[in-house]
């Protein structure tokens, strides 16, 4: 009932963010009412009005070019494999210029696992913006569950972990290998997953960067993992879960409701948000552009959240946060073909570990992300390292100038320590001849290899992987334009 009830509330403050927009455009416009008295003051507190009830949209990347060695490429969005709660995203860059093809084509392939959490894979646009500089990028882009029909069946933690490995092999397929970077909550699954490749003797990563996660959440607990130790599963259950209403595709579909999760990150610093709105009304009266500008892009991003699945939700409370099996050794998934798996970290070899924390997150406490060196006893010292960014909250250790000028260099040092360009240089590599931009401008692949709803056989360690058609060497088409 509360869903419904907080659509209509939505569908009836919908027409007065509307007015309060037009307004705020008539008063602040020069061929409107800006003449009039306390006209400024008037146009920035309708602004202010229609940013509080506006509703806010999945935001877009909007990352169209990249800078390599100095020179600008080109970027552009290609949905490499199609999921029913999830797309792997892929940053593909294009030059034509033969030296910067040959750089691109020489760099890391790293998949982005982004956090399911509340908030939509663009809450890393930072980070993969800095990271196309040096490395082939795929992200996973998470679904909002109200957009999925039923008819797709459900979501669990098992599943997440299910599509992390497939994303590896599809990327080692492609590659022969890959490097996997996680941030907060999912280096939990992603450890998880790495685990049971290791175990059945599959192809592991040539590295995992793993950033502000709660590996062991029993480590400084934060106000986050309070909530979810000192609630009983049968609370979380019965509190904030809700079925999707209809009139989306989801109808029917138990989900933990985004504007809950939003209400819950307001709630954790009100104080804040409260004075981050109040800048923003004296930014636009003192017509600070910039300031203002910069409020919007962090709320637009801020404000848009995405229902989760309710088991998918529930099982990663009773997992993590209230069981601990993963740093307990009790924890089993159920793979794709529906055995029972133990989940065992130390079974994992030649797979380097990079965990970075912040100083002063209050999400991911300290300490809960190095928890994994304790756990992956298998990965030799030397290759293990652990990186805490001084000065720096949550969000700090991926976005932002802590990120850039810290966090990043150390990363990107790391998996350069550890990648194999030469392996990468025998395996298949997309290129322009691969791909047909569309008039949308989207790439559609070629392959029938690239098809997301063709079957893929599992990589193992046993297994080569596969090769590309070689391509004709004086091709023109080559020479005028190619990706990577």
């Amino acid at each position: 009932m509360l869903y419904q009830l907080y659509e209509a509330q939505r569908s009836l403050m919908e027409p007065f963010a509307d007015f309060a927009q037009a307004a705020s455009k008539l008063y602040g416009s020069a061929a409107g009412f800006s003449k009039l008295p306390m006209a400024q003051r008037v146009a920035a507190a309708y602004d202010l009005m229609y940013r509080l009830g506006k509703d806010y949209v999945k935001p877009e990347f909007n990352i169209k070019t990249a800078e390599v060695d100095g020179v600008e490429v080109v970027v552009q969005e290609v949905v490499e494999l199609q999921k029913p709660f999830c797309e792997l995203r892929r940053f593909k860059r294009f030059t034509d210029t033969p030296e910067t093809l040959d750089a691109l084509k020489a760099q890391p392939v790293v998949l982005i696992v982004a956090p399911l959490s509340g908030h939509y894979a663009t809450l890393l646009r930072d980070t993969v913006r800095t990271m196309l500089k040096d490395h082939q990028v795929y992200i996973t882009d998470w679904k909002n569950a109200r957009l999925v029909p039923l008819a797709d069946g459900q979501f669990h933690l098992d599943d997440y972990v299910n599509y992390i490995e497939e994303f590896i092999r599809f990327l080692q397929s492609s590659y022969g290998n890959c490097h996997v970077m996680s941030v907060c909550q999912p280096t939990v699954p992603v450890l998880a997953a790495i685990s049971l490749m290791a175990s059945r003797g599959e192809q592991v990563p040539l590295s995992m960067t793993m950033m502000g996660g709660p590996i062991d959440a029993r480590k400084s607990p934060t106000a986050v993992n309070n909530l979810a130790m000192n609630k009983s599963f049968e609370w979380f259950e019965n509190n904030v879960i809700y079925r999707v209403p209809e009139g989306f595709p989801g109808a029917g579909r138990r989900v933990y409701p985004g504007f809950l999760q939003h209400t819950g990150f307001v709630a954790m610093n009100p104080d804040r948000h409260a004075k981050s709105h109040f800048d923003y009304f004296k930014d636009l009266l003192r017509g600070d552009d910039a300031s203002a500008e910069a409020h919007r892009a962090f709320y637009d991003e801020y404000n848009a959240v995405l229902d989760m699945d309710a088991d998918y939700y529930l099982e990663t409370i009773r997992t993590v946060f209230q069981d601990f099996e993963l740093v307990h050794g009790t924890w089993d998934v159920k793979n794709e073909d529906g055995a029972l798996e133990r989940v065992r970290p130390q079974d994992i070899h030649g797979c380097a570990l990079l965990t970075v924390e912040g100083e002063l997150d209050d999400i991911s406490g300290s300490g809960q992300t190095r928890a994994a060196h304790g756990l992956c006893t298998g990965v030799a010292e030397a290759d293990q390292r652990h990186y805490e960014v001084k000065g720096a909250g949550h969000y700090g250790i991926f976005s932002g100038r802590r990120w850039r000028e810290k966090v990043y260099p150390e990363v990107q040092a790391f998996i350069a320590r550890y990648d194999q360009p030469n392996q990468r240089a025998r395996s298949a590599v997309v290129s322009a001849e691969d791909t047909v931009p569309s008039r949308r401008g989207q790439a559609t692949p070629r392959r029938a290899a690239q098809d997301p709803a063709a079957p893929r056989k599992r990589a193992t360690a046993k297994s080569p992987a596969r090769k590309a058609p070689a391509k004709p060497a004086g091709s023109a088409r080559s020479k005028r334009t190619a990706a990577s």
